[in-house]
């Protein structure tokens, strides 16, 4: 398709999805119209230089046009999700499509990137609704999508030389729906409306074919996912570089939590204070947080995806933040760290601690390309069943407890200790077993190590002094040619340095 950057002309009404009619005093007099629509300078015509992610994302491309020779490939990056009524959440989009395109955090709703089969490959073209002339009432009148309400939307220009692709505008897109054939593919979970589109389109084809419908037909599609998700294993120097970014800006978060400690546990509700304090770091330094933060101070630290945050934080808990800044380009860091409220650990939450260390450790001192991913989680639940054995909490030894039919060690610690990390907290998703659980690690891959003890406050199983505890130290690893990285490392986590950490940004 040609890259011409032509702005369609808007149609003049254009009301949103979920106008409010009802309340709605906007001018509609033909001397309003007139007088709103002109007046207005120029817009400056220069253009961006193409941004750093953008030769990485066509290199991307290219691998994604290899494994699909002569078929349509549909990626969309995803529509407004509605919160309540009128109000939506904010956008983001699909990581693949940011994967793809190397847009991000300014990235436009409804935008489709399609690439079509050429005799030389594929050749891409990103469809996204352009910015509204202002002869029409669009930039005024539409709350939705109006600059007026929204701020201004980019060219089809300024979009084609930021990412490096050619653009067309959203309406066009028709066509490509309108040639959906058998050699059509479709990112189904992105953009469900359109891929309703496709499904309808693919009906008709069948029809008209005498065909039916059977359960191999979205088999291409979901290929087209896993590959997708596959792709993102091994991440390149972008990628890495923008990872170390987000775990910079998480470290600082994690300081400006600590530092905050005094007001944070003077309010009733202070686990909320934990979560709004880094959350405010994340939008000064970032896009977003990557996650829902867990700020579970106390016993709340047993409960592994607490995330109300609406406790106190008590002197003498423990508290586990588990958080991560999700920068521009939506790559995200995700890391825990257990420190005690008051600055120091009592005897049994050191104890605690200091083998949860010690599971981390070992895990991460066996990472090297080669080895197979779930060997990381082998190695970690090996010093949990000897340190809960040996603390008398199992019914038989460390060495019985690993076998498979047992796993007794397994009641204080329920989940995974790794998962792969980049664009999605949990990265690479859709990948098949035998390239993630059972795959073999290679440089390039970032993932998490996170071992874990919990023991709940009525579990009576454990003593009393154990009751109410909840241990996680969760860093960010990466592989390396001939071993591994830490690239959390700055944060601390020994329980000496933890300690020290505390005392210090609570001292000024």
């Amino acid at each position: 398709m040609s890259s011409e950057n032509t702005t369609a002309p808007a149609p003049a009404e254009q009301e949103a999805p979920r106008a409010t009619a009802n309340r709605s005093t906007t001018p509609g007099s033909e001397a309003f119209k007139q007088y709103i629509g002109s007046g207005w300078a120029d817009r400056p015509a220069v253009l961006p230089e193409a941004r750093e992610q953008a030769a990485f994302a066509a290199a991307r491309r290219a691998r994604v046009s290899e494994l699909f020779p002569g078929k349509r490939l549909i990626i969309p990056a995803g529509r407004l999700k509605q919160r309540s009524n009128d109000t939506d959440y904010a956008f983001r989009a699909h990581s693949a499509f940011t994967h793809l395109t190397g847009w991000g955090s300014d990235s436009e709703p409804g935008s489709v990137l399609v690439l079509e089969p050429t005799a030389a490959g594929h050749e891409a073209t990103l469809y996204f609704r352009e910015r509204a002339g202002r002869d029409s009432d669009e930039f005024y009148a539409n709350p939705e999508i109006g600059e007026f309400w929204i701020g201004p939307r980019p060219s089809l220009a300024q979009v084609s030389s930021d990412l490096g692709l050619p653009t067309r505008g959203i309406a066009e897109v028709a066509a490509v729906l309108d040639a959906v054939d058998a050699d059509t593919i479709v990112l189904r979970e992105a953009d469900p409306a359109l891929t309703d589109r496709v499904d309808a389109a693919r009906l008709v084809l069948a029809a008209d074919a005498g065909a039916e419908a059977d359960a191999e037909e979205h088999a291409d599609d979901d290929r087209l996912a896993r590959d997708l998700s596959e792709l993102r294993l091994v991440k390149d120097a972008y990628e890495i570089a923008e990872l170390r970014a987000a775990i910079a800006a998480t470290a600082r978060g994690f300081d400006d939590v600590i530092a905050d400690l005094p007001r944070i546990v003077a309010h009733p509700r202070g686990e909320r204070l934990v979560e709004g304090v880094f959350n405010g770091r994340a939008r000064a330094d970032g896009n977003a947080v990557g996650y829902d933060t867990i700020a579970a101070s106390g016993p709340h630290a047993c409960i592994l995806h607490w995330t109300r945050n609406d406790g106190p934080v008590v002197p003498g808990d423990l508290i586990l933040l588990d958080a991560g800044v999700e920068v521009d380009s939506y790559y995200t860091a995700d890391i825990t760290r257990t420190f005690p409220i008051d600055g120091t650990f009592t005897e049994t939450q050191r104890l605690v601690y200091e083998a949860v260390r010690e599971a981390a450790d070992a895990a991460f001192a066996i990472v090297r390309p080669g080895i197979r991913f779930r060997e990381i989680h082998a190695t970690a639940m090996a010093v949990i069943a000897e340190r809960t054995a040996e603390w008398g909490l199992l019914p038989v030894s460390a060495e019985e407890a690993l076998q498979a039919d047992n796993q007794h060690h397994r009641r204080y610690m329920v989940h995974g200790t790794s998962h792969h990390l980049g664009l999605d907290v949990h990265d690479c998703a859709q990948a098949r077993r035998e390239l993630y659980m059972d795959g073999v690690l290679q440089p390039g891959m970032t993932f998490t190590i996170e071992p874990g003890l919990y023991f709940q406050p009525d579990d009576l199983t454990v003593p009393e002094e154990f009751r109410g505890i909840g241990v996680r130290i969760e860093d960010d690893i990466l592989v390396t040619e001939d071993g591994a990285e830490n690239l959390s490392i700055a944060i601390p986590r020994t329980a000496d340095d933890v300690e020290a950490w505390v005392q210090r940004l609570n001292a000024r």
